[in-house]
């Protein structure tokens, strides 16, 4: 059977992060939406996405072909029901399609709209999906939880070196090749994943849930608090609280962030703080890229949302609730603006237009570092999102 992960209409709640992914590789947990899918697959997915990002994550097509929505988190139960899936089947759950079975290809939103031409099946059991941009972090440790018990079943830990402190060890599991020196681990309140060839570095104080996966480094002295993950190859210091790192960021200095999703090849200078409470504790705003307005999140803690390829300098301040496009570069004493469109260069004072070449040519430097490059796929990805997000620049007075 091949199993084909689709966005849907959903992928425009996850902006700046479904710019240069599909909603199948957003991180939540230890894994991403699409790693939990081939946990109980046993074989690799592909995508149905938005046209210009296909090259990239491409779809294959078979006559025996399961379409599963991207932002629903696999279960067992919910893998089980939709095996049990005839040609023409739609397996739903209070009007959402979780997945159809069919030998058609498809692609656009509306094909996963209009769903009525199937025979409709309602799945009765608990499901859990991502709606919004803020479930990334919201859902991070109901997330870590259960990927942990994925994980770890019949497995055995490698041992902890003696001079950890270590709270209720039993909930705390070390992969091969992770080195550990010196710290505090509390895996109390939820379980604490240590991810192959990962690094803690002396003097870290952790409390779980809280997961590190492979090749990620927790600098020295770190403060990290619970759901927080940090994806392959972040490098992480400071003081860090319900914060999701996606891949291959940097955040190696003091400074805090909290209830904040963090993209991929990212970098925080040193003491780069944000705010994640309003001083007046009232419900936090952010900016929706899709109907480019203010919504509101229901929520009193939310922080940073920076999508991939963008940095800051040092000292760098982020008001709550604050989201950051795409390949932008943002320094400066005072606060951005709470949005940053994709591709905009500066501080709070005056925002330029980032040159496209000049923002690749960036990005290619920051990836040599870990042996990667853009391909060409990759770069016509990025140069479809600096057209498309034109008019956000324009009206956000980028120029």
């Amino acid at each position: 059977m091949h199993y084909i992960l689709f966005d849907g209409s959903a992928r425009n709640q996850f902006l700046p992060f479904t710019h240069t992914r599909p909603v199948a590789d957003i991180r939540c947990g230890i894994m991403t939406m699409r790693q939990r899918w081939e946990h109980f697959t046993g074989n690799k997915t592909s995508t149905a996405t938005i046209e210009y990002l296909q090259k990239v994550f491409p779809q294959g097509n078979d006559k025996e072909q399961i379409y599963i929505n991207a932002a629903v988190f696999a279960t067992p139960e919910l893998f089980l029901a939709i095996g049990q899936l005839n040609e023409g089947d739609a397996l739903i759950s209070e009007n959402i399609l979780l997945a159809v079975r069919t030998e058609k290809a498809l692609q656009s939103e509306t094909d996963f709209e209009d769903f009525t031409a199937y025979n409709l099946i309602t799945y009765n059991g608990s499901v859990q999906l991502l709606k919004k941009v803020w479930d990334i972090f919201g859902l991070n440790g109901k997330a870590i939880e259960s990927d942990f018990t994925l994980l770890t079943k019949d497995r055995q830990s490698q041992p902890l070196p003696a001079y950890v402190t270590a709270i209720n060890p039993s909930n705390i599991f070390v992969e091969e090749g992770a080195k550990i020196y010196p710290c505090i681990i509390n895996a109390e309140a939820g379980p604490v994943y240590i991810g192959k060839d990962a690094e803690i570095m002396e003097g870290c104080i952790i409390r779980g849930a809280f997961a590190m996966c492979d090749h990620s480094v927790l600098k020295m002295a770190s403060k990290v608090y619970s759901n927080t993950t940090l994806g392959p190859g972040c490098k992480v210091g400071g003081e860090v609280s319900n914060v999701v790192f996606f891949a291959n960021s940097n955040k190696g200095h003091d400074g805090f962030l909290g209830n904040a999703v963090i993209g991929e090849w990212c970098n925080l200078g040193a003491d780069s703080n944000c705010s994640n409470l309003k001083n007046n504790y009232d419900i936090v705003k952010i900016w929706d890229e899709s109907q480019m307005k203010s919504v509101n999140t229901g929520l009193q803690f939310c922080g940073l949302m920076m999508g991939d390829h963008s940095k800051c300098g040092i000292n760098t301040m982020f008001n709550t609730g604050t989201v950051v496009g795409v390949s932008c570069n943002l320094y400066g004493a005072g606060f951005p603006k709470v949005f940053v469109p994709s591709f905009s260069w500066g501080d709070h004072v005056k925002m330029v237009v980032y040159n496209i070449n000049k923002a690749i040519e960036t990005a290619n430097r920051m990836m040599e570092r870990r042996g990667l490059t853009l391909s060409e796929a990759e770069k016509e990805v990025l140069q479809h999102i600096f057209e498309q997000t034109e008019n956000a620049r324009t009206l956000m007075h980028v120029g």
